[in-house]
């Protein structure tokens, strides 16, 4: 029994080790596009998302950010222009907290940012709470590329989860 007992957990254990690797670092998701539309329809919940910016990241950034993220249904949350150089807002080694809207969610899989602007910007850590799913944290230790949604997709299946609508 006790050899069983091992072997179930090196099975679990390597299940979790030999994990996507792409899943663990950020990605590029170019097809990306929001709608406005979906930022402002069935605003229904509630989310609180925290970044916390590396600080190992640029002084401040005056560059553009959004966010975008969901659950495997479809369901999309879209925060435009979360940015604000004049508040402070992603200084190096600060965390900035937001109230973001959107349509309500089941578990949150994926998340992206995007970034634009010249200045440059490292989050070290995005967490999103909602109050009908758990609080899960996106964690992404590297410059944002300019001009591209940037982030995760864990959601099980496909990327055809992420919304494509144009703007």
């Amino acid at each position: 029994m006790k050899t069983l007992i091992s072997v179930l957990i090196i099975a679990v254990f390597a299940t979790f080790s030999e994990a996507n690797p792409i899943l663990n670092q950020p990605q590029a998701l170019e097809s990306f596009k929001l709608s406005e539309t979906q930022h402002q329809n069935g605003a229904s919940c509630s989310y609180t998302v925290t970044i916390k910016t590396s600080c190992s990241s640029s002084r401040y950034t005056r560059d553009q950010i959004s966010l975008a993220f969901g659950d495997a249904y479809g369901n999309q949350v879209y925060a435009p222009r979360i940015d604000d150089p004049s508040s402070g807002a992603f200084e190096r080694c600060s965390t900035d907290t937001y109230e973001v809207h959107g349509p309500c969610t089941h578990q949150i899989c994926y998340l992206y940012l995007y970034r634009s602007g010249s200045d440059g910007w490292k989050p070290e850590k995005v967490t999103v709470y909602g109050y009908y799913t758990k609080a899960v944290t996106f964690y992404y230790n590297t410059f944002i590329p300019s001009g591209t949604w940037y982030g995760f997709n864990l959601c099980h299946g496909s990327s055809s989860s992420v919304s494509k609508a144009t703007v």
